[in-house]
């Protein structure tokens, strides 16, 4: 009952010191809390907002993957029909394959993806409004593709896939065209060539494999700026581009927009070969969201295909992720040290304060090891008090920066939590080690008498 007694009124007497204390321990948990649990749930919000400006797996036929890896002709994985070739592809996946990509282990990260046949084709106008003989190209980029296509899969779920998706960067001034029909979209560069506006109507003729003219008209729903050479190009449904070329059921390359885990080096390991990795080390990589794995498990669904990851959209994520993770953990442990700093000074002070109540205490019989374990405890309730505040606001400031930077809350993870209460914990006791030192050092009957 003494020791309760004391503790009370140590309390009553020094309330300010204590209130001093729980301040700083419940800011730094606030702060810890807050930037902790934006770490732990960074790296997928950081992928989603990243992947926004295009697909980080890109999907082509064996054939014209072995080619540009030999001569180096592979371009942007979203330039599209900007790339450097100006002739028709002559290897292609099949259109209808392109859905199995949401069967893979990961098909959940996958959030979009859009095939394309990537053709060339001559441009007339046919409106009214535009004079015929000037509004002629030759060779002009058509990309067919998916805008917003609903696919129904076989577990019974539904998905959209498609441009739409894909290319949220566009500033566009119109409407996206409706997929299977004879619409759609042309850059501005283009349409500033021919004249068009958007309700125009032009006529797309080519020359087939076979020999043949095929013509097609298309409506204009939109005009695209992709701030580009893409610019240069028509997008058009993917069924009118095959219809127009004759080539049924053709795609000679699928974009993919994947939520991914950044490489790290049993990543690399694995791009390199695959059949190079141990058993423990492909299960591993298998069941990680890296890029390469998901490439891995696109390839094991399309047959004929390979599957890889655009390397610059994959450093560019996995460098801001760490980055990012960097400067919030140095916040974490800043706070860390200045609430050392705060709560050794302020036990000090409150010591130097009761250096006579202390003294007394152990002129009367307590040891040393009581009189640590009483001021301990003080401190410990406290801080104890202080962390449970701190990670309550610290859990309201980190869906404030959720919401704020990546447009959605942070889900928090029970480990937060004890990950900071542990470092708190081990911030408090460093803190209190030189004050313990100091009441070690008390004897009593200098202290009691003045000396």
């Amino acid at each position: 009952m003494f020791f309760f007694r004391m503790i009370f009124r140590s309390f009553s007497r020094q309330f300010k010191r204590r209130l001093l204390i729980a301040v700083t321990v419940c800011l730094s948990a606030t702060v810890s809390v807050a930037m902790l649990g934006v770490v732990f749930d960074v790296g997928d919000k950081l992928n989603a907002e990243l992947s926004t400006y295009g697909s980080n797996i890109t999907v082509q036929p064996k054939a014209d993957a072995v080619v540009n890896d030999l001569y180096n002709t592979g371009g942007d994985a979203n330039s599209n029909a900007s790339g450097t070739s100006e002739s028709d592809p002559t290897t292609f996946l099949k259109e209808s394959d392109a859905p199995k990509i949401k069967t893979i282990f990961w098909a959940f990260n996958i959030t979009n993806f859009a095939p394309e046949l990537n053709i060339h084709a001559d441009v007339n106008c046919a409106s009214e409004s535009v004079d015929s003989s000037s509004c002629k190209a030759s060779g002009v980029p058509i990309v067919g593709t998916w805008f917003a296509k609903t696919l129904h899969m076989d577990s019974g779920e539904s998905t959209v896939a498609g441009m739409n998706g894909m290319r949220s960067w566009w500033k566009l001034d119109g409407s996206w065209p409706k997929d299977d029909s004879a619409q759609g979209l042309i850059g501005t560069t283009l349409a500033s060539k021919l004249g068009v506006t958007k309700g125009d109507t032009v006529t797309l003729y080519k020359t087939t494999a076979d020999g043949s003219r095929n013509k097609q008209r298309i409506t204009i729903t939109g005009i695209y700026d992709s701030g580009d050479s893409d610019n240069n190009a028509m997008y058009i449904p993917s069924s009118t581009a095959q219809v127009l070329a004759n080539l049924p059921d053709s795609i000679d390359k699928i974009e993919v927009k994947a939520l991914t885990t950044p490489d790290n080096d049993l990543a690399r390991k694995a791009s390199k070969n695959p059949n190079a990795l141990t058993q423990d080390e492909w299960e591993t990589w298998y069941c990680t969201a890296y890029p390469s794995s998901i490439a891995y498990q696109i390839e094991e669904v399309i047959p004929g295909s390979v599957a890889k990851q655009v390397r610059q959209v994959a450093a560019l994520q996995g460098d801001v992720l760490q980055k990012t993770q960097a400067v919030m953990v140095l916040m974490t442990v800043l706070s860390l040290v200045a609430a050392a700093i705060a709560v050794a000074n302020l036990m000090a002070a409150s010591i130097g304060e009761r250096g006579s109540e202390l003294a007394l205490l152990k002129a009367i019989g307590a040891t040393d090891g009581a009189v640590s374990r009483l001021m301990l405890a003080e401190t410990a309730v406290i801080s104890l008090i202080g962390a449970i505040v701190g990670a309550l606001l610290g859990s309201g400031v980190a869906q404030i920066v959720g919401h704020v930077a990546f447009g959605s809350g942070i889900t928090m993870r029970p480990m937060v939590f004890v990950l900071v209460f542990v470092l708190l914990t081990l911030t408090v006791l460093i803190a209190s080690f030189s004050s313990i030192r100091s009441i070690l050092g008390l004897k009593p009957a200098e202290v009691l008498h003045g000396r």
